[in-house]
């Protein structure tokens, strides 16, 4: 039998309280919110503190969970060869709770940005994808799968609450 291979990532939408969100610009993929990979051995919210502190300097706590987004397309890593397996990312609310804004080996900005002009800055397909479901988060945890056929495009094949 073999094993399937997936990447299991999460993402932070941190709320300042002033209806701003913390971004962080990184090196290959334009303006983000922050978070990434689990590593092995780690859980969900001790791995999101993890990758908000490393990207972003600010040290948050972990509300609720909002989305669980699959990417159930195989599609290729920024140096276009190696091919990125399936992903399940789980997106939550933050609020910080101390730290300053700093950057990264993967980030070269972080900032507060205004609720409202996120979308501004942000052009991963994806990534907007996500934001969006936040934007219309109404209680119940969206479920989304979709495929990034290339980094200008996001196919949502599957929507719905769970």
């Amino acid at each position: 039998m073999s094993f399937p291979t997936h990447i299991v990532a999460v993402g932070g939408i941190v709320e300042d309280g002033n209806g701003n969100i913390l971004l962080v610009k990184t090196r290959d993929g334009g303006w983000v919110y922050p978070g990434g990979q689990i590593e092995v051995g780690e859980n969900l919210v001790d791995g999101l503190i993890r990758e908000i502190t490393e990207e972003s300097g600010i040290d948050v706590s972990v509300s609720h969970l909002i989305g669980i987004f699959s990417n159930t397309g195989i599609h290729k890593w920024y140096d276009e060869v190696t091919d990125v397996p399936t992903k399940v990312m789980f997106d939550f609310v933050c609020k910080p709770v101390g730290g300053q804004l700093d950057t990264s080996d993967e980030t070269t900005d972080s900032r507060w940005v205004p609720k409202e002009n996120v979308l501004d800055l942000i052009t991963a397909p994806a990534i907007r994808t996500r934001y969006e479901a936040y934007l219309s988060f109404n209680g119940s945890v969206n479920y989304m799968e979709y495929d990034t056929p290339s980094k200008s495009e996001c196919t949502v094949k599957l929507e719905r609450q769970v």
